[in-house]
């Protein structure tokens, strides 16, 4: 299995939240742009492993674990088998603060692994052991941070979505607008792109500064722009012909088009901010990424 270190009704859910749904109008007609935070949250009540590796797994009905590395060696591994049989793997630095793992494979049997590198490529063993649940809603995963798409109410990318969806009329035009302001504001960067490390992971206000990125700044900052305005919206890593590639997937139960080309059906919309960016949202651009056969999906987050 590839490692994962190559490249991260929903308003009555009992959540930690800073303001209300998003989907609700405001006066005027227009949605409510309010950032819509997700915190997750490690209260210690059933927690697999010991120090220095642990996974708190108490929220793990809200679609995420938490995990901390409190060791002394370079880094830490949990990995994260789900019903669906396909194998994360996530690395950790050693840390004071735990990291949240969505659990995308949905409800069912999770195997968990921890493991501690000693060096090189070589890990030991620190514990084996597996979690039952039941997610209470298929889209938590999609909605808050993880390691993959890390954001608080401090993230300055959740000010500017919130401000880049002010006057939004329905989840869909907010979509659109953050999507443009994406793909309008972000270049790629090839001298990144030939240089990034094995597990690189993104930061989506160093994006949102510097202006540039990797797919996987791209899709990073989008979906953490879209998942703080209570839009669930996947992080998606595989395979666009033979490149390594990471893009999105957005849920909204309306429909409706962006660009008269992207449809939206009332389930899960691919869109590829990184191509659509460097293809100047050409009507070929958009044609590829409509087309399913160009892309293949190994990993959500």
């Amino acid at each position: 299995m590839r490692s994962l270190s190559r490249l991260a009704a929903l308003c009555a859910l009992p959540l930690l939240l800073v303001c209300g749904c998003t989907g609700a109008l405001a006066d005027g007609g227009a949605r409510s742009n309010e950032p819509v935070i997700y915190a997750p949250q490690a209260p210690g009540n059933y927690v697999l492993g010991a120090a220095p590796l642990t996974v708190d797994v108490s929220n793990a009905g809200q679609g995420y674990v938490m995990a901390l590395y409190s060791g002394s060696a370079a880094k830490a591994v949990v990995q994260l088998t789900g019903p669906d049989g396909i194998t994360y793997k996530y690395f950790l630095p050693p840390s004071q603060t735990p990291v949240p793992l969505p659990l995308t494979s949905g409800s069912g049997l999770y195997l968990v692994d921890g493991y501690e590198n000693i060096e090189g490529t070589s890990y030991a063993v620190l514990f084996k052991d597996s979690v039952e649940t039941t997610l209470d809603s298929e889209f938590l995963p999609y909605l808050y941070p993880n390691q993959y798409v890390l954001f608080d109410e401090n993230t300055e990318a959740v000010d500017v979505a919130a401000q880049t969806a002010e006057g939004a009329v329905s989840d869909l035009d907010a979509v659109e607008r953050i999507y443009h302001y994406v793909i309008d504001n972000v270049t790629y960067d090839d001298e990144k792109a030939a240089t990034v490390k094995s597990g690189y992971l993104p930061t989506v206000d160093d994006t949102l500064h510097t202006g540039t990125g990797i797919c996987f700044d791209y899709a990073a900052l989008t979906t953490a722009m879209l998942r703080s305005q209570n839009i669930p919206t996947r992080l998606e890593i595989g395979y666009s012909g033979q490149v390594y590639h990471s893009w999105i997937s957005v849920y909204t139960p309306e429909t409706g088009w962006i660009d008269k080309l992207i449809e939206f059906s009332g389930d899960w919309t691919r869109m590829d901010p990184t191509f659509a960016s460097n293809g100047k949202s050409s009507k070929s651009i958009l044609k590829y990424i409509g087309d399913g056969s160009n892309y293949s999906l190994q990993y959500l987050h």
